[in-house]
């Protein structure tokens, strides 16, 4: 469970997901490193958090760099004085066919959106231990379970990050500190923006579409997902769409595939 008045890292969180975090923790009387390749958008969390009540520092941290989010870590200690949760949020988009998509693209995504949890997570998990208490929550998507076409290396990157939370919770067991896994569908944020797309258009603008008509928000999502860190919940569907295809998925795997090329025609 995630104490009152928590000490907070969030990556990602120049906007999107990351902001509506930032601001459920400010709403809980939260002390907020905000974290971001865009200072600007990280400074402008730093006031929503203020506006909220929280109490919010910024610090640039590129997630794909061991020695940022190292340094990321030394600075959440020293401003601080220990983290209650680490928010492993920062991620892009790649999509394309496999074969298509460019390897520098491959390299790019697995960099930010399993490199930057893994570092995330290596250091932080040791100094949560050393507290005796915390907890890691890391965003995945429905995408890490239930794999479309056309999105391998983002369903890569996504179902790695499930794996390796999964595998921590159980490490951690018994050790105060918890582990959670976020798993949303598709609802409206940022990352389709700067996606790196090797697909046809049409397909992308149904999906930003998707994303724009989904009630259950980027603000909804997040306090959804602190709930699940409260319960030491391991999985987080906070959607569902998320929940009926990871239910479809174990039941039935099978269907799964049979599903794509009709919902790809629906979209089209």
């Amino acid at each position: 469970m995630i104490r009152s008045n928590p000490r907070a890292v969030v990556t990602g969180a120049g906007g999107g997901l990351g902001r509506s975090i930032c601001k459920k923790l400010a709403e809980r009387g939260g002390h907020v490193l905000v974290s971001d390749i865009d200072v600007a958008g990280a400074e402008e969390t730093k006031r929503m958090i203020e506006g909220l009540g929280g109490r919010a520092e910024v610090m640039r941290c590129d997630v794909s760099r061991a020695d940022e989010v190292e340094a990321l870590r030394d600075r959440a200690v020293q401003v601080l004085g220990g983290v209650d949760l680490i928010v492993n949020n920062a991620g892009v988009a790649v999509g394309g066919a496999v074969g298509k998509v460019p390897l520098s693209d491959w390299d790019w995504i697995v960099g930010i959106n399993l490199m930057g949890v893994v570092y995330g997570c290596h250091f932080f998990v040791p100094l949560m231990k050393e507290q005796g208490s915390g907890h890691v929550l890391n965003v995945a998507s429905i995408a890490g379970i239930t794999y479309a076409p056309e999105m391998g290396p983002y369903n890569a990157t996504k179902a790695a990050v499930v794996a390796l939370t999964e595998t921590l919770a159980a490490e951690l067991s018994g050790k105060g500190v918890g582990a959670t896994v976020l798993c949303p569908y598709f609802f409206e944020t940022n990352i389709h923006k700067a996606a790196r797309a090797h697909t046809e258009k049409p397909m992308l603008d149904q999906i930003d579409k998707v994303m724009k008509q989904n009630k259950v928000n980027a603000d909804e999502v997040a306090a959804r997902a602190l709930k699940a860190c409260d319960k030491d919940e391991v999985f987080c569907f906070p959607h569902t769409e998320a929940k009926v295809l990871q239910g479809l998925k174990r039941f039935s795997p099978g269907a799964i595939r049979k599903l794509f090329p009709l919902a790809e025609k629906l979209m089209r």
